[in-house]
């Protein structure tokens, strides 16, 4: 996978920025006092052992969960009350670990649902009889998203018969075609394999050129391949954040991977302790907070 380049030359003013933000289920803490910034065209990764909260996170910031303390701020402005229809109208889109596609839509209308933020027609240009050129208008935008990721071919099939691979690329296309400012990852490489994933790790790089990217991963080779920076998170706090060769040696990183429960039995035996996080990506813990 390539390297990201041009880190040094990111924009220091943050795009996004979470500021203190505290989560509690009844008496369970999810996250306390969580605090990150992405840059603009940068790719931030979030990564932690299962129960981290970095599901919580994403949530937090998608508005599915309310935080106890803290706020959000988009372009150094704080958003208040966030929902998650209103994510598309603050240039902010997210792809879903379960892909969410409507399996009676075709490929191409899955990929328009996308485009609300780009849509004009409203009821107002629908009495006038002017909806139509939208429609042709975001019909041809999804095209062209589907185009740049190889899959324009499939735009009249139905995502049910597609390859699990392909229908990722058309939920990531979907995200694209609003043109967001923030593009929320959440764990896009599941499921695929060693080489559709640095395919994705290609895509993700070639994203910075339009877009940030806020990635929650587990697979830690695509996380150190393609992240500008990596927070991470354990029983819900930061513990340390910094560049990917300062994470892959932050003796705090490598105990909350591989300390106590380096012998648990459900840890892949693919996962390795010289040196790298872990290489499969897997987790020692319970489910996400």
């Amino acid at each position: 996978m390539q390297k990201p380049g041009g880190g040094n030359d990111l924009q220091t003013s943050p795009l996004f920025a979470v500021e203190g933000v505290s989560v509690r289920f009844g008496g369970v803490r999810a996250l306390e006092g969580v605090s990150l910034e992405v840059a603009p065209h940068e790719v931030l990764g979030v990564i932690g052992p299962n129960g981290a909260g970095k599901t919580t996170l994403f949530n937090v910031v998608c508005g599915f969960v309310s935080p106890a303390e803290g706020e959000l701020r988009l372009r150094g402005e704080r958003i208040r009350d966030l929902r998650p229809h209103q994510l598309a109208g603050h240039g902010i889109a997210r792809t879903l670990q379960g892909l969410g596609l409507f399996e009676r839509m075709t490929v191409l209308d899955n990929v328009m649902v996308g485009a609300d933020r780009l849509a004009r027609a409203g009821f107002l240009r629908g009495l006038l009889g002017l909806g139509h050129r939208d429609d042709a208008r975001l019909a041809a935008k999804a095209r062209e998203v589907l185009g740049e990721l190889g899959i324009e071919s499939y735009a009249a099939r139905y995502p049910g018969s597609l390859p699990y691979p392909i229908r990722k690329k058309v939920a990531l296309a979907r995200a694209l075609v609003a043109e967001p400012e923030l593009l929320l990852l959440d764990e896009p490489a599941s499921g695929l394999s060693a080489e559709e994933m640095t395919e994705l790790g290609e895509i993700i790089t070639g994203l910075t050129e339009r877009t940030a990217v806020m990635l929650v991963e587990h697979h830690m080779d695509l996380v150190m391949s393609v992240c500008h920076r990596i927070t991470v998170l354990d029983f819900g706090r930061v513990i340390a954040a910094g560049t990917p060769e300062e994470i892959r040696n932050d003796p705090a990183v490598l105990a909350a991977y591989l300390g106590e429960s380096v012998d648990d039995p459900e840890v892949p035996t693919g996962s390795t302790t010289d040196g790298d996080v872990v290489s499969t990506g897997s987790t020692t813990r319970g489910e996400e907070a």
